[in-house]
């Protein structure tokens, strides 16, 4: 597999994007917060793609937060590839990339239903923890928040 940065405006992405988009917002409406093109190409914004020989089999993005936290966003497998380790491949590489930028967290919102738990599975086998709301996230019973710490919270002594 093959895993490069990308155009998520790109006539190849178009397909499995306006799919992952159509899935969330059916099961969740106004409570799916996936990026769509236009987001997904934003400046803070890093797209990348996964491929097997010629076959897209799935995609992920990272949203810089600030400079010691990102945003795993809208990272999905081609229903086809469902299965077969492109998710964790996509994970593995969101998060080294995290590490690299020198983020402390890396942190992600996705949804309840049960559509949802495969992925959460995932995330959880790499060390995500639940935490609360972040960014501009507001809590619902149709969205859950999970982090992945990369080293220990910063403390402020004054003497």
């Amino acid at each position: 597999m093959q895993i490069r940065r990308d155009d998520p405006a790109a006539p190849h992405v178009a397909d499995l994007l306006a799919h992952h988009l159509g899935e969330l917002r059916g099961h969740m409406a106004e409570f799916a917060f996936a990026l769509d093109a236009t987001g997904l190409s934003a400046a803070d914004v890093t797209f990348w793609t996964a491929w097997r020989d010629e076959a897209l089999v799935g995609f992920v993005a990272l949203k810089r937060l600030d400079t010691g936290h990102g945003e795993l966003k809208s990272m999905r497998a081609a229903p086809a590839a469902r299965g077969t380790g492109v998710g964790r491949a996509l994970l593995h590489h969101v998060i080294a990339e995290a590490r690299r930028r020198g983020y402390d967290r890396l942190s992600l919102e996705t949804g309840t239903a049960d559509l949802h738990a495969p992925a959460v599975a995932l995330y959880r086998s790499a060390g995500f923890i639940d935490t609360g709301p972040f960014a501009d996230y507001r809590p619902s019973p149709h969205n859950q928040f999970l982090t992945l710490p990369f080293r220990e919270p910063r403390c402020l002594v004054s003497s």
